[in-house]
This record gives C-alpha cells, sequence and structure tokens, in this order.
C-alpha cells in the first residue's frame, strides 16, 4: 500500500505543548465516475476556451487576470503575485484558541474533512497526550491556520488513534436556518403519537456504517456504460411513486404492527392527523 500524502505539515499548539502534524485529505470525489464533453460529430474531446466577446479572439493562459467588478464591465484588476502578497503568511501552526463540548458543535459550519496525524516520531507523546485529553473531555479544539492560501478555522476531535479536523464555514457563508424554518408552524403533538414514533427509533436503531451507503448513481451510470460498451440496450429505470396520503395515526399505528383492524380494538382510529397548533 502507497503512504498516504501529506497536503499540509506543520505544528498543533495546544496550550505551552507543540507537536508536528501532518494533515491529510479525509474525502475525495475522484473515484467518482466523470465525463468529458465530446464533440458528438467527429468524437474528438473538445477543450475549453476562454473568449473576449469583445474581440471574438481567445485570450491566452499568460494573458489571464483576476479581476472584482466593481460596474458592469468594470473591473479592478488584481495580478497574482498581488494576491499573493495580500494571503495572510503561513506560520505552519494550529493554534488552538477554545475547546468546544461536542455537543454544542454545529456542523452545519462544517466544511472538509482532514486527517492529522503526527508527523515523524518526536511529537508522538505530545500528540497522544493531546488526543487523549480532547476524547476524555469530550470536546472539540477549535484552532486557526492558514491553511492552502486561505486564512480558516477548524474543529479538531479525536478519532481512534489520530485526530480528525473539519475547515469550518465562516458566519457570512452559512445562511440563517430562520430562511428554512420560519414558516414551519408550532404543532402540539399527542402523546400518543410521540410514544409511537420513539418506537420506532428503538426498533430501528443501528450503527453508523458508512461501506453500506450505495452510492445508485454511480452503479447505475457504470451499468448504462458497460451496456453501451456491449452494445447492450440501455435499461430505463421506472419512476418511483409518490407514497399516498394517509392518516398520520394509523401510519403510525401500522409501522409498529398495530393495523387498523389491532388499533380499532378498544380505541378507534381517528381520521384527523391528531396535531394541533400550539397556543
Amino acid at each position: 500500500m502507497v503512504a498516504a500524502r501529506a497536503n499540509w505539515k506543520g505544528y498543533l499548539k495546544f496550550g505551552e505543548i507543540s507537536c508536528p502534524v501532518a494533515l491529510y485529505t479525509g474525502a475525495s470525489t475522484s473515484e467518482r465516475i466523470s465525463f468529458h464533453t465530446v464533440n458528438r460529430d467527429t468524437g474528438h474531446r473538445v477543450r475549453r476556451e476562454f473568449i473576449d466577446p469583445v474581440t471574438e479572439k481567445p485570450v491566452e493562459r499568460e494573458d489571464q487576470i483576476k479581476g472584482f467588478e466593481i460596474d458592469t464591465d468594470r473591473y479592478v484588476e488584481v495580478e497574482p503575485d498581488e494576491i499573493a502578497n495580500a494571503v495572510p503568511d503561513s506560520k505552519k501552526l494550529l493554534a488552538v484558541a477554545a475547546f468546544i463540548p461536542c455537543s454544542e458543535i454545529d456542523t452545519v459550519f462544517f466544511d472538509k474533512p482532514y486527517y492529522l496525524a503526527p508527523s515523524g516520531k518526536i511529537g508522538e507523546d505530545a500528540f497522544a497526550v493531546i488526543r487523549e485529553a480532547l476524547r476524555a473531555s469530550k470536546v472539540g479544539a477549535l484552532a486557526h491556520a492558514v491553511l492552502f492560501r486561505r486564512y480558516r478555522a477548524l474543529m479538531i476531535r479525536a478519532q481512534g488513534l489520530g485526530l480528525v479536523a473539519h475547515t469550518l464555514n465562516f458566519d457570512y457563508e452559512v445562511r440563517s436556518a430562520a430562511e428554512a424554518f420560519d414558516e414551519i408552524p408550532k404543532l402540539k403533538i399527542q402523546k400518543e403519537m410521540l410514544e409511537l414514533a420513539k418506537h420506532i427509533i428503538e426498533t430501528k436503531k443501528g450503527e453508523f456504517d458508512p461501506s453500506k451507503f450505495d452510492d445508485r448513481y454511480e452503479a447505475a451510470v457504470a451499468e448504462m456504460v458497460k451496456a453501451k460498451l456491449a452494445g447492450k440496450p440501455v435499461k430505463v429505470m421506472q419512476k418511483a411513486k409518490a407514497p399516498k396520503v394517509v392518516d398520520l395515526m394509523e401510519a403510525l399505528r401500522a409501522s409498529v404492527g398495530a393495523g387498523p383492524a389491532a388499533a380499532g380494538k378498544g380505541r378507534p382510529v381517528k381520521s384527523a392527523s391528531g396535531l394541533k397548533k400550539a397556543s
């Protein structure tokens, strides 16, 4: 097995303790099926060009620079070295600013996952102490560093023999939940409904096992490509039917093995939803 290549190396600073660490990519899309754009008439792969809309001529790579739009078709032009000079200098340091209880970490701010491991034998003891302290305290370490030419915040937590670090979205990048939740009415739920729903959860409890996740899109596309290579007809998947709208209480009872017949013994099945707006 080829050893993983570190994306970044530096130091994790925990109080007055520092240890050398290496950062590795925690997730990658490189294994996904990808397509190229091909000329339907010739079968040749096409290439992308940047065209000046006024001169209608291609713009070579060395003539392309960044531009910040300040008005319609007006830009502040920025050279690559100007951007490089404006970026904070990387001190190769993950400086811990605070410790947050894991139960209070809002995962909506999580961006990309990385793995943190000791870089060399020298810092292994310090790394282990930091890892076990985080695990025992059930907290994550909020740290900051310049990563890949950007100043980033990271949440670092213990995982197995190492640490997992998520880069965090900034507050201005995360949309307010109010945009999605404000129109949801406050409802008073019947006790029986809640008990039935909790029973369903208890009977369906399992363990988080990503190896059992099915990427049905990738599998379907792979089968389609195989069929086309073999000159076979492409299988057309049937569209899923929309679920029927049923009485909520009846559906809950049926889900725990108490269908309409069983539910009707001693207590009638209500046709109403059983939910009332909370006062």
